[in-house]
């Protein structure tokens, strides 16, 4: 049930992400939930960085904006690669 609840999670916030990066229209649903899965590692990291607990295990708004940070950042570091830039 928690892999369920993290693809949905995940592509709910992946495609916050591609909202926020103007990104929306080149993506489908398959790459707004990697996006979002793997930008909830990277804002756990950041979170942990900078010292906001946001844990994998817990359901929770810091959690939820740190995911939704991690996933700017992927995408912030993807459109540089590919267009030399950010948009």
């Amino acid at each position: 049930m928690a892999w369920i609840i993290a693809i949905i999670v995940g592509g709910i916030i992946g495609w916050l992400a591609s909202l926020v990066m103007n990104r929306d229209a080149s993506m489908g649903i398959f790459w707004n939930i990697v996006v979002g899965i793997v930008g909830s590692f990277i804002g756990k990291w950041i979170g942990s960085l900078i010292g906001v607990g946001a844990t994998l295990t817990e359901f929770s708004v810091p959690g939820l904006l740190m995911s939704l940070l991690g996933a700017i950042v992927l995408l912030g570091i993807a459109n540089m690669v590919q267009r030399g830039r950010v948009r």
